[in-house]
């Protein structure tokens, strides 16, 4: 089951971008077919008002049965907890989508309660809770799940938190678990999205710590999440030089090659093969 799920969201089509979008709203339903985005993930939750959630998994479904290209579709359920929980999963479990996202996910024993109501779905897990966190690598080896995305709002109400720095040892931890099972990571929202300098900085951080990509509030923010998240064209130079010069050394019986003044094994040339080999699955997503 591993192996089939995994396949299914992991064969290297970007994650830079992630947009949440309310199941509810037509409007912005169908906005987001024009989007550059990697990832759409449809929201009954919430985003949507306790009065509209019946309402808004039949325009959920609607709109997804009329596709949306090339992009990941992923739609985050309510809680089983809920009044709407079952019935969500009832509805998503017939809808035309990649994955579904849980909630509030303490535990495997949370994804297990889902995938009994939704067999053929990989699940992606939301990691927003203090007991989550501290269950993180038995939630990623659940043979089910197929990506962490960072609740990175309600973690920080339940730590008391106030910076994103208090919380760096609880998205670090999701990203070694997911680094460790082979899964999706992407990490929380930035709230201020007029403020272009602090959404670039904070998709740097993500970037850096390793997360495949960022959950985003507004289509205001996506440009400046597939930039931070995509290769440079610097990036993508020094990866070409760094395979050409390792195939010299290797031509001439060396181990390593020099570029730039430092040494270039063979795990940078892994490295710098993933860096092509991402670059033209973004090229070619953004072609279609």
């Amino acid at each position: 089951m591993r192996n089939k799920i995994t396949q299914r969201i992991m064969d290297m089509r970007p994650h830079r971008s992630a947009l949440y979008i309310p199941g509810s709203n037509a409007r912005a339903l169908e906005k987001a077919r024009g989007l550059p985005v990697d990832v759409i993930l449809f929201d009954l939750e919430d985003a949507v008002a306790p009065d509209e959630k019946v309402n808004a998994r039949r325009t959920l479904a609607d709109s997804l049965a009329a596709g949306y290209g090339p992009r990941l579709t992923v739609v985050r359920m309510n809680a089983l907890d809920t009044e709407w929980g079952h019935e969500d999963a009832k509805a998503i479990a017939a809808m035309d989508c990649d994955a579904v996202l849980v909630p509030k996910v303490d535990g495997p024993e949370d994804v297990s309660a889902v995938a009994d109501l939704i067999p053929d779905l990989p699940i992606w897990a939301m990691m927003e809770t203090p007991a989550g966190i501290l269950n993180v690598n038995a939630i990623a080896a659940h043979d089910r799940i197929a990506g962490f995305v960072l609740g990175t709002n309600d973690l920080a109400k339940d730590l008391g938190a106030r910076t994103r720095d208090a919380m760096r040892v609880s998205l670090q931890l999701c990203v070694l678990a997911a680094r460790a099972k082979g899964i999706v990571a992407l990490d929380g929202v930035y709230n201020a999205f007029k403020d272009d300098d602090g959404l670039r900085a904070e998709c740097e951080d993500g970037r850096d710590m390793g997360f495949d990509g960022k959950t985003l509030i507004h289509p205001a923010q996506v440009a400046i999440c597939n930039a931070a998240f995509g290769p440079s064209e610097a990036e993508l130079e020094l990866a070409k030089r760094q395979i050409e010069a390792f195939e010299v050394a290797a031509g001439e019986g060396k181990g390593v090659a020099v570029v730039d003044g430092k040494i270039v094994e063979n795990l940078h040339i892994v490295t710098a093969q993933a860096t092509l080999a991402k670059a033209a699955a973004i090229a070619e997503l953004e072609s279609q």
